[in-house]
């Protein structure tokens, strides 16, 4: 079954993150000074397209809890996965799901530079985690989904996944100008950490799915929101605007409002 999983994940992480990477880079300009730097201006809005395959992870995993053929399907794969073969269960994917975004500051520190200096970078992803945290805590509480193995009702959605999936996205997006096997390398660690939490009992697959979507779309949230909160912080604009985002802090869930004022 993992062989199976992973001949059909493999190819869509390499087309996923090859066409992520393509659309980020077809809104580069190239300075007239450098032919080996490329600048990016701030984006006014998110691009839908690259949206559409979080989006419609986070659908298929809410649909799941409702619908009678794809609660079917989480069985199936619950069964095939577990039951089937029951086993003592792994704990690396408690670990693992950190993977992508400690290979980030890993590869930094060897001096393979990303797209961001540190501190940039550190903002991004604890932005990302703190959306994801926001999200996934509350929606565990509002849907109260048991999980396979029966020890509590907060399933729905998979946190690991969604922290690994954020850490993804991460590493793709600081280094897609280096290489598109940086971003493939980090989704194949976010996948397996999916999977794990599947063959430990601990989720349906519709709630690997769902967490994998939180977890891409809140980074890609942390990247369009990051340059705005910046700016209005470093005052290097005239931004006359209310910002909201989530927090998550020791099991409370909240909202941050930033106003600059004209």
């Amino acid at each position: 079954m993992f062989k199976k999983v992973f001949s059909f994940l493999l190819p869509a992480i390499v087309l996923y993150t090859q066409h992520s990477t393509a659309q980020d880079q077809s809104s580069l300009i190239l300075p007239t000074d450098s032919v080996d730097v490329y600048i990016q201006p701030p984006s006014k809005h998110l691009d839908g397209r690259l949206l559409a395959i979080p989006v419609t992870f986070i659908a298929y995993g809410a649909a799941s809890l409702k619908l009678g053929d794809l609660k079917k399907v989480n069985s199936h794969i619950n069964q095939e996965i577990f039951l089937e073969s029951r086993h003592k269960p792994l704990h690396f994917d408690n670990y693992l799901q950190y993977g992508p975004a400690a290979m980030v500051y890993g590869l930094n520190l060897v001096g393979i530079k990303g797209k961001h200096n540190f501190i940039d970078r550190t903002m991004i992803y604890g932005i990302s985690n703190a959306i994801l945290g926001a999200t996934v805590m509350t929606t565990k509480k509002f849907t109260r989904e048991w999980r396979p193995d029966g020890s509590n009702q907060m399933s729905f959605p998979s946190g690991h996944t969604a922290t690994a999936f954020a850490a993804a996205e991460f590493m793709r997006r600081e280094y897609q100008d280096v290489s598109v096997w940086y971003g493939v390398a980090g989704y194949a660690m976010a996948a397996t950490t999916g999977y794990m939490r599947m063959y430990n009992n601990r989720h349906w697959f519709g709630d690997v799915v769902a967490g994998a979507g939180v977890g891409i779309l809140s980074t890609d949230l942390a990247y369009f929101l990051y340059p705005k909160m910046k700016s209005i912080f470093t005052g290097k604009k005239d931004n006359g605007e209310t910002l909201v985002t989530p927090t998550y802090q020791n099991g409370a869930v909240g909202l941050c409002l930033v106003h600059s004022f004209r």
